[in-house]
């Protein structure tokens, strides 16, 4: 049986990796902590499910949903938007339900890339930019992100005979996994040379919200007011505790839009409407639920970053998302897989090797803070002694 070597880039998984290895790690009578996957563990919002189960009983939500069906979703995307970022949307043209941001991000390259044509993506990046741009035939070129550069990339190092190729850039901020903030200047920069260069600028945007302190990161279409060249996603997964709901949105240009909403014509239809009226219920609602969210995991972050300090390992403390990106001890500053393999073998406790995200992932580890404090630091006291 012959397959399409469109499949050989995408043979390596760093979260298909690490499942293997908590497998491995089971069948040895490891108790499992798992911090290697950003799924959060919080319960979705009492008043989305109601939202959702009262959907169940009208037989008119259990068909097909087709476009036009969206409508309502669209127009509380819009108006959430633009409360709160200032910028007017139109909901019948400039937004898009998606089944979560990673079908935006994994299908948008099969509307824009031609085989051979070059996507700027980061170095660390989250997996499914760069699987999307394999399945469109399109060829990466990695933008590395440093701590000396406060993990942004710097434009001006892209060579100008890449530029020529690359069609498409991919930006997230907040990031996964460095957890890094990028201020509007820089934003106002990449839509700049964007539109210099005739790119695409997409903005990957699920941890909008999860920002522990009074700063307001900043909507790609801040600096694009006018869409002329930009894109964003968006989640219901991190906000709202609805990951396994599959429901989150794009914004932006509408000729993009209209772009990947063909692609989606070809692949899917869209979710259950129960599960657009709950994501309505979260936009249109109280946005306390989404304030707790992020006191939960402040709280997670103080006690984990203080828990890693008291055993020797220093790490930053992050401004935003819901990870640590925590420099590797020397002995395993090479190998963050082994590093990795090794810890939840030893300890059942199971993060995600920086590489896995990028070459410059490398002498990295990072950790989700997806378990109460008390398991947190549990599963500190089980890495101090494997260290």
């Amino acid at each position: 049986m012959q397959f399409s070597q469109r499949l050989q880039p995408l043979k390596s998984n760093v979260f298909a990796d690490m499942d293997r290895a908590k497998g491995r790690a089971r069948e040895l009578g490891q108790e499992i902590i798992d911090l290697s996957l950003g799924s959060s563990d919080l319960p979705t919002p009492a008043h989305v499910i109601a939202a959702i189960q009262s959907a169940l009983i009208d037989p008119s939500t259990h068909g097909y949903l087709l476009f036009n069906g969206t409508r309502l979703f669209r127009e509380a995307v819009a108006k959430w938007y633009t409360n709160k970022y200032g910028i007017n949307v139109d909901p019948e043209t400039e937004v898009l339900p998606l089944i979560g941001s990673q079908e935006g991000t994994a299908h948008l390259p099969l509307a824009i890339l031609e085989p051979g044509d070059v996507a700027l993506l980061m170095d660390p990046g989250y997996p499914s930019h760069a699987g999307g741009v394999y399945l469109a035939g399109g060829e990466v070129y990695s933008m590395p992100l440093l701590a000396e550069n406060g993990f942004l990339p710097v434009l001006a190092d892209i060579p100008p005979v890449t530029l020529e190729k690359s069609r498409m850039m991919v930006l997230s901020y907040p990031h996964n996994p460095t957890t890094a903030i990028a201020p509007l200047a820089f934003f106002e920069e990449a839509v700049a040379f964007c539109q210099q260069h005739n790119i695409v600028l997409v903005h990957d945007f699920p941890y909008g919200d999860m920002v522990f302190s009074d700063l307001q990161v900043p909507s790609i279409l801040q600096a694009d007011r006018q869409k002329s060249v930009s894109i964003e996603f968006f989640t219901m997964s991190k906000s709202y505790n609805m990951g396994g709901f599959r429901i989150g949105y794009a914004i932006g240009n509408r000729e993009l839009i209209q772009a990947l909403r063909q692609v989606k014509a070809v692949v899917d239809f869209n979710q259950y409407l129960g599960i657009l009226h709950g994501a309505v219920a979260a936009l249109n609602g109280e946005q306390t639920c989404v304030q707790n969210t992020v006191a939960t995991f402040k709280q997670r972050r103080d006690t984990f970053v203080q828990a890693l300090n008291n055993i020797g390992w220093s790490v930053p403390t992050p401004d935003a998302t819901m990870y640590i990106w925590a420099k590797l001890p020397p002995k395993w500053a090479d190998d963050s897989i082994q590093f990795c393999t090794e810890l939840v073998c030893q300890t059942g406790v199971a993060a995600s090797p920086g590489v896995g995200f990028g070459k410059c992932g490398e002498g990295y580890v990072r950790f989700a803070l997806v378990h109460e404090p008390a398991k947190l630091q549990l599963a500190v006291d089980r890495i101090s002694k494997f260290l």
